[in-house]
């Protein structure tokens, strides 16, 4: 389609049809396996310009894709046939230090955050990939290394920008529309385009303690048990995953390469000399294939797991589920399907929860209950479309053979597969919380406008 002159009025950024120059990259995200064809993307620099794309698309009765960091593995940036709205070039984060508070623009990564609060010593909870978006990981939930003491993301969103689906941008926080507050706390994309978010600061850095030990899966599980033990003692104190990956490249020694390994991965939130001492026993639990600990900066910390996941090299399909405690059996089945991973690149892990995540009543956010303990996640990520359907099968079967580990059917969306349970799995994901979400989202989106996510469909 042409770009239509209804549009262009007004609209200060970038406009790109189907088989114009620019398009093609434009509908690209982080997935190599995304290959979808929105009927126009739009390009916004302000709030303004994403309420004309808005006010556009229900005028034309296009369901509407928000794009920010474009890491969601499901692709739901990118829409075919509908308008797709690509936040890129609205990153602007500001700092008020006084009063703790950073105003991020919807397209920001948690790069430009880390950066822009780390020059005050202050960060809030992000991710673990610093180019991740921030709109993304953000609305459906957020976990990062600082959550043992400060929470997930949507724990530190304190007031947002929304363009709704009648294109009028309203502010929210718990003084003013509050509903639609508690509803972005975990509800994904579902409610409109978020302009701009608040997020309350804590003191962290510059300094902190990432541990990082490495051992080998054929000399057995006993230091995962003994850092499932540890961490029951320190929840509230570290952040941490144990990661199933395979070594390789110069970082390790050569003659582990091709090895299965797991990585106790904890950062201590607070004093690094503090942490450096607290974690030193997950360094002495047998034979370590190498150790990447050491005090190193908060952003390097951030930006850490980057090179694992290049943006458009490699195909990707994830699944998560969380568990209501960390058994010997589930353990065990988490190294049997680290083993049995087709792809070097595929990683899997199990994360720790507790401390001041599990403090948060089920009914404080749409993210609903916080009382399992732990998360299993499996990603695959591979190169070649002729190992799609062995890499995906290896993701599905690991999480369906954890379900019987489950904490009452529970996902977290942000690693949904790529929508096939879309239903289900966030009927499931929401639980008790379910209904409510529905009627916020029949209030704020009546005609489905925003309806590629994890899906909260409104009452007819």
């Amino acid at each position: 389609m042409s770009i239509p002159d209804t549009l262009v009025s007004g609209f200060e950024g970038e406009l790109f049809a189907a088989g114009a120059d620019g398009y093609d990259a434009a509908r690209g995200v982080w997935n190599a396996m995304i290959d979808r064809r929105p009927a126009l993307i739009a390009r916004p620099r302000n709030a303004q310009d994403v309420m004309t794309a808005v006010r556009y698309a229900a005028a034309h009765d296009l369901g509407i894709s928000i794009r920010a960091g474009g890491h969601n593995v499901a692709g739901h940036a990118v829409c075919d046939d509908g308008l797709m709205i690509d936040l890129t070039q609205m990153r602007a984060v500001t700092v008020d230090a006084d009063r703790r508070i950073a105003s991020v623009e919807g397209g920001a990564l948690w790069g430009d955050v880390d950066k822009a609060t780390q020059a005050y010593g202050l960060a809030t909870p992000g991710g673990l990939v610093s180019d991740t978006g921030v709109a993304g990981l953000t609305l459906s939930g957020g976990i990062g290394w600082l959550r043992a003491k400060h929470g997930l993301s949507i724990d530190n969103l304190v007031a947002a920008d929304v363009v709704t689906a009648n294109g009028e941008l309203i502010h929210t926080s718990s003084d003013e529309n509050p509903d639609l507050i508690w509803a972005l706390r975990g509800g994904g994309g579902n409610f409109g385009v978020v302009t701009r978010f608040e997020f309350s600061l804590h003191p962290a850095g510059p300094e902190v303690m990432f541990a990082a030990p490495i051992y080998a899966i054929e000399d057995g599980p006993r230091p995962i048990r003994a850092w499932r033990d540890f961490m029951l003692k320190h929840d509230g104190l570290i952040g941490s995953l144990c990661e199933f990956s395979t070594a390789g490249g110069e970082d390790f020694p050569e003659e582990s390469w091709g090895k299965r390994v797991y990585t106790l991965a904890c950062v201590y939130n607070g004093d690094a000399a503090e942490g450096e001492a607290l974690m030193q026993p997950l360094r002495e639990l047998g034979n370590m294939v190498t150790d990447f600990s050491g005090r190193m900066s908060y952003c390097e910390v951030q930006s850490l797991f980057d090179t694992l996941m290049p943006a458009g090299d490699f195909r990707c399909y994830w699944k998560a589920r969380y568990l209501s405690d960390l058994s010997d059996e589930m353990i065990d089945l988490a190294m049997a399907n680290a083993v049995a991973a087709p792809s070097e690149n595929s990683i899997s892990s199990l994360w720790n929860f507790g401390g001041a995540t599990a403090q948060v009543p089920a009914n404080a956010t749409a993210f609903g209950d916080r009382s399992f303990g732990w998360m299993y996640s499996l990603d695959g990520v591979w190169p070649d479309a002729e190992d799609d359907a062995a890499n995906i099968a290896w993701a599905r079967d690991g999480w369906e053979s954890s379900a019987r580990f489950g904490h009452e059917g529970r996902a977290y969306l942000n690693f949904p597969g790529h929508g096939e349970d879309n239903d289900a799995l966030t009927r499931a994901a929401f639980g008790a919380n379910y209904q409510r979400l529905v009627n916020i989202k029949t209030k704020y989106d009546p005609q489905n406008r925003f309806r590629f996510n994890q899906n909260i469909k409104p009452e007819a």
